[in-house]
């Protein structure tokens, strides 16, 4: 099963010029650091010890980056070496200045890639967090003898279906996982059932993400614009959940005076879609990358660039969340009610069942199936006791996970 993998990854690498190209167009690939992902490497690696993260996007490395902060200040660890595979990561990464963090894009998963990363990063231990499951680079990581982490792991029912079809195969890279701390109950069975890998639960870290910057404000135009309406936020949604969406917005906006709302589409390039789609219904819409210096009559606002979504969830006391009308396992609720927004949502959230069911307790969170009802349960007043309990629950995780990481590394360390 190996081998017809590797098939597969260099027919992927003959085609990958055409690939890159057609990224680089339309600017989701660094022109001068993608030769990054064929280990042609572009930063030094220092002497000492280096511990390696793995995350494939920005959630997985702000859901670290506290631990990185931490580590930053250890005398025992010479640099961090921060991977992942797309540009908006290494944006943000760029921004935040670590002293010895570094970034480079994660390699091609095939076995030569894999194994010239790894003979010139040598890394003391290699952190992957959530789903990164890459059955290359494990076998390499455990050719050369490098302990390897899964944090916060997560693997969805569909996931572990897909995984359990090849289960032979499964078995023999979830093996190689020295430790893993999965983030909820389903996830910790799943691991059972894949491999005989052991297994401790701390709790979900994206409950202690609170990195911000500037990425995550509002310029003060808009800022200013939008604080003379009344929003509420439809975030990361799909085909038909905007016409849901659109639905519950002509039923409010003849009792809520200066009504507008926020749509976030998981897939900007559907903008011209949902236009297409909405059209009939004769409101008044914005783009958020047309920069509009007025929103006064503005009834839908849609936000069509990459990277906004912290922007708008930190100022809606209202957001429904899309992926959950239609069967695709829902969005991750944690960063709107975060910053205190009642979370409502459709009845596919499997992805994220132990993070809704928590909210639900907390009284948070409420699953809707109809525009009438949505537009019943949209509220203009946000639940500020929420924030103050989800960053208790955040820091209890985080310090645990800081206290297994440091015992853990501190073991390894002392092998070498």
């Amino acid at each position: 099963m190996f081998y017809i993998y590797q098939i597969i990854v260099s027919i992927l690498i003959i085609l990958s010029p055409l690939i890159i190209f057609y990224r680089i167009l339309k600017s989701k690939e660094d022109k001068k650091r993608f030769i990054e992902k064929f280990s042609i490497n572009t930063k030094t690696r220092i002497k000492g010890n280096l511990v390696w993260f793995h995350g494939a996007s920005v959630g997985e490395i702000l859901s670290v980056l506290p631990i990185i902060k931490i580590y930053e200040n250890k005398k025992s660890i010479d640099q961090i070496l921060v991977t992942t595979s797309t540009l908006s990561s290494s944006n943000i990464i760029e921004k935040i200045k670590l002293k010895k963090t570094i970034h480079q894009f994660y390699p091609i998963d095939h076995f030569y890639f894999t194994n010239k990363f790894l003979k010139y990063w040598q890394p003391n231990i290699a952190i992957f967090i959530e789903s990164e499951i890459w059955p290359s680079m494990f076998k390499e990581i455990k050719l050369k003898n490098i302990p390897l982490i899964l944090l916060n792991a997560r693997l969805t029912k569909k996931t572990f279906n897909n995984w359990i079809k090849i289960k032979k195969f499964s078995k023999t890279i979830f093996n190689k996982i020295t430790i893993a701390y999965p983030q909820n109950t389903e996830t910790t069975k799943f691991l059972k059932k894949l491999s005989n890998v052991k297994i401790k639960k701390l709790g979900n870290l994206k409950f202690s993400e609170s990195y911000e910057s500037s990425y995550s404000k509002l310029n003060q135009n808009l800022k200013f614009e939008l604080n003379k309406k009344k929003i509420w936020v439809a975030s990361s949604t799909h085909k038909s959940e905007e016409i849901f969406c659109i639905k519950t917005h002509m039923i409010l906006k003849d009792k809520v005076k200066n009504l507008m709302t926020i749509i976030i589409p998981r897939h900007i390039h559907r903008v011209d879609e949902i236009l297409d789609e909405i059209k009939n219904y004769n409101l008044n819409i914005a783009l958020h990358s047309t920069k509009p210096k007025t929103l006064r009559n503005v009834e839908i606002y849609i936000v069509d660039t990459f990277g906004e979504t912290k922007k708008f969830h930190k100022i809606a006391s209202s957001v429904f969340l899309g992926g959950s009308l239609i069967k695709r396992g829902g969005q991750n609720p944690l960063e709107a009610a975060r910053y205190g927004a009642n979370i409502f949502h459709g009845k596919n959230v499997d992805n994220f069942k132990d993070v809704y069911k928590l909210l639900k307790s907390l009284k948070v969170s409420k699953i809707t199936s109809s525009p009438n009802e949505l537009a019943s349960l949209i509220t203009f007043k946000r639940k500020h006791y929420t924030a103050i309990k989800l960053k208790n629950i955040g820091e209890k995780i985080l310090k645990k996970t800081i206290k297994e990481l440091e015992n853990f590394i501190k073991n390894e360390f002392k092998k070498t």
